[in-house]
């Protein structure tokens, strides 16, 4: 792996636990060269705060850093806040300044400048507040970007689940898994596997939608009339899928162990069994941009923020899986 790679860090919300994950993560040294998108004088104070002893040093276009930093510093791309950041309390004035990160960090992966972002947990009600529809993260950066369709995978050691709904009422689940939606999921998990993680030949298994996979037709359709025929079209093409199996019989170690990512139906199916393995230590990871993008797999924590009391395990996780994409990418073919 390249040493003078450059990656980008943005904190998120600057009233929760992201500014002080960054700082945190600088004690130690770093493999890939780091840019926290952030506000310097911000995390000057974050600094103090927790008793950190942190040389902010201040990068940017035309003056980025050649190698990783030492142990003790953070690179800083300094960006204005609108107002001064209180730990914990959430000002909507500062909106712009987070979306402001997020815009810089996407736009220099697109501009070549960053092989990759990894970005700390953001407040959407409050950047609302602020007069500024946001959804979330992934439909940002889907929009930045131009991506029509983008996939949520979340994982952790020896576990990765991606999901073909996400955010949907269980009521509205079953209408929203078409073909021509299940067909673009699975063919953009089964491509980022092989060109972002290096899987030359990824085993996918697909959850059922209905209990035991729909039972023959006595528990739902949905199987017989969607998924399998779905599914037999797409291993036409070539892409190595196992199921619809039952959900409840598929995160088990005999199915797992050979497989390369779990395809789940719904939000709940897949992601509460990733959750107990992996809490603290899985990552978010938002497949199907042309850029690389992981995330923690926790909130902002306001109540943390600026105590000192947290776990960086989930962010070291987002850096790694960033930096191994990175090194693991392969050009689409």
């Amino acid at each position: 792996m390249s040493s003078n790679r450059l990656f980008a860090l943005t904190p998120g919300e600057p009233a929760g636990i992201g500014p002080d994950l960054c700082l945190l993560l600088a004690r130690e040294a770093q493999p890939q060269a780091l840019v926290a998108i952030a506000n310097v004088q911000m995390l000057s104070e974050r600094a103090a705060l927790l008793g950190l002893s942190i040389n902010l040093v201040t990068v940017g276009p035309g003056n980025w850093p050649q190698q990783p930093a030492a142990a003790g510093s953070l690179y800083v791309w300094d960006t204005p806040l609108a107002v001064p950041v209180v730990p914990g309390q959430l000002n909507a004035a500062n909106a712009d300044y987070v979306l402001q990160t997020l815009t810089r960090a996407g736009q220099g992966c697109l501009d070549g400048h960053f092989a990759g972002m990894i970005t700390a947990p953001v407040h959407k009600g409050v950047i609302n507040e602020g007069g500024i529809a946001f959804s979330g993260h992934t439909e940002f950066l889907a929009e930045l970007t131009h991506t029509e369709q983008v996939v949520m995978m979340l994982a952790t050691h020896g576990l990765r689940v991606a999901l073909v709904t996400t955010h949907l009422p269980l009521k509205d689940v079953a209408a929203a898994i078409t073909p021509e939606r299940l067909s673009r999921v699975t063919r953009i998990l089964h491509h980022d596997l092989r060109t972002k993680f290096g899987i030359a030949t990824p085993r996918i298994l697909v959850c059922g939608l209905n209990p035991h996979a729909g039972e023959g037709g006595h528990l739902g359709r949905e199987e017989i009339e969607v998924i399998e025929p779905t599914l037999e079209q797409l291993r036409s093409e070539g892409i190595n899928l196992v199921g619809p199996l039952p959900a409840d019989t598929l995160f088990t170690h005999k199915h797992l162990e050979h497989c390369d990512a779990v395809l789940s139906m719904y939000h709940d199916q897949g992601l509460p069994v990733l959750k107990y393995k992996g809490f603290g230590a899985a990552v978010n990871v938002t497949l199907g941009l042309p850029i690389i993008r992981t995330s923690v797999d926790h909130g902002t924590a306001l109540d943390l923020a600026g105590s000192g009391q947290i776990d960086s395990g989930s962010l070291n996780v987002a850096l790694q899986t960033a930096y191994a994409m990175a090194a693991s990418q392969t050009p689409a073919s």
